[in-house]
């Protein structure tokens, strides 16, 4: 028998670390990028600003409303095209979080057969309120620099 305790379950990292990249960025002056895997179940997203697949969504707090960063997804309002919609995305189906500015952030794993969030969080979603502007891409035309990080 071995005198190692037993392995701790420990929750997915990949929410805490979308925290802390959001925070991080923002707090740096910069505008915080996140690129979705749109046919990921669960993911609602504004179909008509789906490009191969994905959509980049600014999610910097002047750009959006009542953004929600939870454990099992991100639930937000903001316009595209100038109509107000509620987005939700499993945190399963965000591919990279990204400064706008740098290109600096974090890649991640995305499984486009992941099963939607069990439950969501306590939050009943985002108030339809208004909101600024959500971007399909980064207009500057260059395209992020992203490291992967093991």
């Amino acid at each position: 028998m071995s005198d190692q305790p037993p392995p701790v379950k420990m929750n997915d990292n990949r929410p805490y670390l979308i925290r802390a990249l959001h925070e991080w960025i923002s707090d740096n002056g910069c505008t915080p990028y996140m690129v979705v895997q749109a046919d990921v179940p669960g993911v609602q997203v504004p179909e008509g600003f789906v490009q191969d697949g994905r959509i980049t969504l600014n999610v910097a707090n002047r750009s959006v409303q009542s953004l929600n960063l939870g454990n099992e997804e991100v639930i937000f309002s903001a316009t595209f095209g100038g109509q107000l919609e509620h987005i939700r995305v499993p945190c399963q189906a965000i591919a990279a979080l990204f400064a706008k500015e740098n290109g600096q952030g974090m890649v991640f794993e995305v499984k486009p057969d992941s099963p939607p969030p069990a439950g969501g969080d306590d939050d009943s979603g985002p108030s339809a309120s208004g909101g600024d502007k959500s971007e399909g891409r980064p207009g500057d035309g260059k395209r992020p620099r992203l490291k992967v990080v093991k």
